[in-house]
């Protein structure tokens, strides 16, 4: 079970759980497993906070960084984050904003209160936010890869993180995607099917997996996209992963920060309660279907406009879906994957870990047994 890329990071099992919340990263670390923390959200003050914390809670163990640098969106000559938005901005048509607040005006979601209002609609969706990330990153010694969730990072990103002695991959949701990956010299891919949360293609798993694997090898890809059991980390392995990265699983844990509103929506989700919606960030992502995006697909709908325009649009949703939960619970933002459907219970981090080995090697089992008969 410890492939070669699971030995080179030091870890015991190749279960990689993307999360925005750094107490599952410290357990799934601990576990014998390797915590992401998903940084978008974050300023680079923020992840400082959040990374120290990390360090204290996992001894020498390593952990990831998972920053956003999509390969193309507007105004991406620019530089300084305060003038990239103030550009984009201005392209945003007022039709579209008055759209998205009347949805939350019609659903009773509060405004914000003046000393919570964000003004930086772009944090973390750009390469000069994701800069400040990286300088973070690369000062805490735990950290040993870097993952980036839209797209080939650009060749000095590369260049420093490898440089620093870290890893860094980079999902595909394609085999051109995982192809420029490989041309770009990364030294692992996040191969992610139609079924995984947040941005995706338009190809399954099952037939993904192995067109990446063949196409980039031997360049290491983790299987992502639907992981919810040993049974299909086993699935994965024997197509020749050299691990998996799960994201959707570890939204359920005791240890996430999910208020329980939205905890209870994903609880009571199904395999079918998802969709891919640009509504959101102006990308196919998949998420459970809600009013909000219902809205978005309406004849009445101005449609969403292309990243990173559509996240200053839904901006004031998703804060005031964070600071409102229970308000909001029909138009929040809810990132997942189908595998959803399997969250029926709250357990700790350290037992998915372990459910998940312990699956794995009962489906290796049954297979050894089924070939010898």
């Amino acid at each position: 079970m410890r492939t070669d890329l699971a030995r080179t990071l030091g870890i015991e099992f190749p279960i990689f759980a993307f999360t925005h919340c750094r107490d599952v990263v410290a357990a799934v670390t601990n576990a014998g497993g390797i915590g992401v923390l998903g940084a978008i959200a974050f300023t680079p003050e923020q992840l400082e906070v959040e990374l120290t914390w990390i360090d204290e809670h996992v001894g020498n163990r390593p952990y990831g960084v998972d920053i956003v640098i999509p390969a193309k969106y507007e105004g991406m000559e620019e530089t300084d984050p305060a003038r990239l938005e103030a550009q984009v901005r201005a392209l945003v048509p007022p039709q579209h904003a008055d759209f998205a607040r009347k949805i939350l005006a019609d659903h009773g979601v509060p405004d914000l209160p003046d000393e919570d209002r964000r003004t930086n609609g772009m944090i973390g969706w750009t390469a000069a936010h994701a800069a400040g990330l990286i300088d973070v990153a690369l000062r805490h010694p735990n950290v040993r890869l870097v993952a980036n969730a839209l797209g080939t990072p650009p060749a000095d990103v590369v260049e420093r993180v490898q440089g620093s002695g870290r890893l860094i991959g980079a999902l595909a949701g394609s085999v051109a995607h995982a192809l420029r990956h490989k041309e770009a010299g990364l030294d692992f891919i996040v191969c992610q099917g139609s079924e995984g949360g947040g941005h995706t293609g338009d190809v399954g798993s099952i037939v993904l997996w192995p067109e990446v694997i063949d196409a980039v090898a031997p360049l290491p890809v983790l299987a992502a996209g639907g992981v919810g059991s040993g049974r299909q980390m086993a699935a994965a392995l024997a197509m020749g992963a050299q691990g998996v990265w799960s994201g959707t699983l570890w939204l359920t844990v005791e240890e996430a920060d999910i208020p329980p509103g939205q905890m209870e929506t994903y609880l009571a989700a199904t395999s079918r309660d998802t969709i891919r919606s640009r509504s959101f960030t102006g990308k196919p992502c998949r998420m459970l279907r809600n009013d909000w995006t219902d809205a978005w697909e309406a004849p009445d709908s101005p449609g969403p406009l292309p990243m990173p325009l559509q996240m200053l649009v839904a901006i004031e949703a998703v804060s005031r879906g964070h600071k409102y939960p229970e308000a909001a619970k029909d138009v929040n933002f809810n990132p997942c994957g189908q595998v959803i459907g399997r969250a029926t219970r709250v357990r700790k981090a350290k037992d998915v870990v372990r459910e998940l080995v312990e699956e794995y090697l009962e489906a290796v089992e049954r297979l050894q047994v089924g070939i010898r008969v």
